[in-house]
């Protein structure tokens, strides 16, 4: 049997490996503080799951359009005006089941022989899968060399050619926890104009998720890139519906029959009561929202002031997401070896920076989506180690 070269060039998630690791432990009887997978441990909003049980009480269990049903698209429209006062035609947003079918779809769009691809290096291990899958070159930029983990506008541009066919960027960032402000992003689309025919990929999931009391400089507050631009968000981090698999994009007009070919060959259509319940939860309160990221920012505190306290350990306190990304240089260990030496010594399972790129050898990303609890059990279990 022989399969196709492309095939072989995909990637994976090590999160996935650590994770079927630490299960494998677990029923050996260890105790594992679990601080690798990226998902909080708060529930889906009531509402949103009563709607959906409505609809299925209800009857709706059928097909639905490949692009979703209106009413969700509709809702999304409405959100995007809510929050970011721009003005979005459903007819240019598609429901998908998750974030990563946009991933997919947007960089098999560009993605070719001899074209390339700039994507942020540590990032989310899909990017450079999905480049990788298509033929193109995968062109990184280095998530490594600003202190806080924000972009570098003037780097990413240096990056750009007649060869470049797509830039994605994410903010707020997996896994560093980055956050880039409005005059950083302002200054990088004022550069973009030099690249009238390059297209853009926002990873947005995270935008709701930001400290201090600062909002997310989105994509769709620059008109002027409407033309090119696709944004990808969803329900997974803010409404803590990551079980749910519910994502919606925003994408250009030229672009969106193609969209719809790819879902009608991909998935037909997004779980249609899911759908009811993505529209409850953008439209119903947002106290969850509200109560998670206070308790996010306390856990954000504890475990960066413990990770500080430990010796040889550096960190720096995330802009927005809920994950750190320390450097562990100065124990003596890469990313690698720290991350096997705490799964096996201490119980606590974290993921290697190399698991998202090839920049971050000596950092480790643990997420702070879990209790108070476990945190400060993981910083003692951490620290007898170092000693």
């Amino acid at each position: 049997m022989k399969i196709a070269k492309s095939v072989n060039r995909l990637g994976t998630e090590a999160v996935y490996n650590i994770f079927a690791k630490t299960k494998k432990l677990i029923k050996q009887g260890k105790e594992i503080i679990d601080l690798s997978l990226g998902q909080s441990d708060f529930k889906s909003p009531k509402h949103a799951v009563d709607a959906a049980v409505k609809a299925l009480n209800d009857g709706y269990h059928g097909y639905t359009l490949p692009n979703g049903i209106i009413e969700c698209r509709e809702a999304v429209s409405r959100k995007i005006k809510s929050l970011y006062n721009a003005n979005i035609d459903p007819e240019r947003i598609i429901i998908m089941p998750g974030g990563k079918p946009t991933m997919h779809y947007a960089i098999s769009f560009f993605g070719e022989p001899n074209s390339e691809i700039i994507y942020p290096d540590p990032g989310f291990p899909i990017y450079q899968s999905m480049i990788n899958f298509t033929g193109a070159k995968a062109i990184p930029y280095n998530m490594t060399e600003n202190k806080d983990f924000s972009i570098d506008p003037d780097k990413i541009l240096t990056l750009i050619n007649e060869k470049t066919r797509l830039l994605i960027l994410n903010n707020p960032h997996n896994p560093t926890g980055g956050f880039t402000e409005k005059k950083v992003i302002d200054k990088l689309v004022n550069g973009l104009k030099k690249f009238p025919d390059l297209a853009i990929l926002s990873d947005e999931v995270y935008d709701r998720l930001i400290f201090d009391n600062k909002k997310i400089p989105t994509l769709l507050n620059y008109p002027e890139l409407y033309d090119r631009l696709i944004i990808l968000n969803g329900w997974s981090k803010t409404y803590a519906m990551t079980g749910w698999r519910l994502g919606w994009s925003v994408w250009p007009e030229k672009l969106i029959e193609h969209v719809f070919k790819f879902c009608v060959n991909n998935h037909s259509c997004v779980n249609t009561p899911a759908q009811y319940g993505a529209i409850a939860a953008l439209e119903g309160p947002e106290d969850h929202l509200d109560d998670m990221m206070k308790e996010f920012d306390v856990r954000r505190k504890l475990i960066v002031s413990g990770l500080r306290k430990l010796k040889g350990i550096e960190c720096t306190i995330p802009g927005g997401s809920f994950f750190v990304f320390p450097n562990v240089s100065n124990t003596g260990m890469n990313g690698e070896e720290f991350t096997k030496k705490c799964l096996n010594e201490a119980g606590v399972a974290m993921i290697p920076g190399t698991a998202f790129g090839k920049f971050a050898v000596n950092n480790v990303r643990l997420n702070f989506a879990t209790s108070r609890e476990n945190i400060s059990k993981a910083i003692e279990k951490i620290d007898k180690i170092l000693k």
